[in-house]
């Protein structure tokens, strides 16, 4: 049906994703995969769902989807995050380089926690495409961090800014991420900076979340644009 899965995590973010592709002139048409509500995109060879919260609901979804999903190439985590680092502001796009889980945490064999590396050449051909075209918003290039927790406070943020380097904290990519990587598919993951994962982190996302997700929108299509064009 679609080479591209993008699964997202929130239906508020569902639906102001699906709204940007229709701003943007996009034809889409509703499926239904079993039990599973779809968006199909046929000219970017897409297909959009709820992929639900937490990294357990959003795994369990990504696999239930690309058993019914002939020919799925790519998973694509899509959705908010709250910004780690000084230079991520909101309106900003992270694209995962890696998805580090930050809250697994061993304590009988302690060791390094679970790092998913994401496709190489999907982040490169994202790498092109901004090398090569002008945004109205930054995209940066690192890790994410991934846990069922909500960060909304500056200490935690900064906690998990140090033990992992990465540039956002979302729920889902690592199961999303475990699930591709069973399935021996590509995966990739695409946030929008919607807060500072501060007090006003579920404020802001909820004033946000719409006008951050065009942003990614405007970035998804360039790239999927670029993807079908002649070389």
């Amino acid at each position: 049906m679609a080479s591209v899965l993008v699964l997202v995590p929130d239906p508020d973010e569902a639906e102001a994703i699906l709204g940007g592709f229709t701003r943007r002139g996009v034809h889409h048409h509703n499926v239904r995969l079993g039990s599973q509500a779809c968006v199909s995109l046929p000219s970017l060879d897409m297909l959009l769902s709820v992929g639900g919260n937490g990294k357990a609901q959003f795994g369990i979804q990504a696999q239930y989807l690309i058993d019914r999903n002939d020919g799925t190439e790519l998973l694509a985590c899509v959705g908010g995050a709250g910004g780690l680092a000084e230079q991520v502001q909101i309106g900003d796009v992270v694209l995962g380089t890696a998805t580090i889980e930050h809250d697994y945490k061993k304590r009988f064999n302690p060791g390094p926690v679970p790092r998913h590396d994401a496709s190489p050449g999907v982040v490169n051909e994202f790498i092109r495409l901004t090398k090569s075209t002008a945004f109205p918003f930054q995209v940066h290039f690192g890790v994410i961090a991934s846990g069922d927790e909500d960060i909304d406070d500056p200490i935690r943020a900064a906690e998990l800014r140090a033990a992992t380097d990465a540039l956002c904290v979302a729920w889902e990519g690592s199961g999303g991420a475990r699930a591709a990587r069973l399935n021996a598919i590509g995966f990739i993951e695409i946030r929008g900076i919607t807060d500072a994962a501060d007090g006003d982190a579920a404020r802001f996302f909820h004033a946000n979340v719409s006008n951050v997700m065009f942003n990614v929108v405007e970035l998804m299509l360039a790239w999927s644009m670029m993807r079908r064009s002649p070389a």
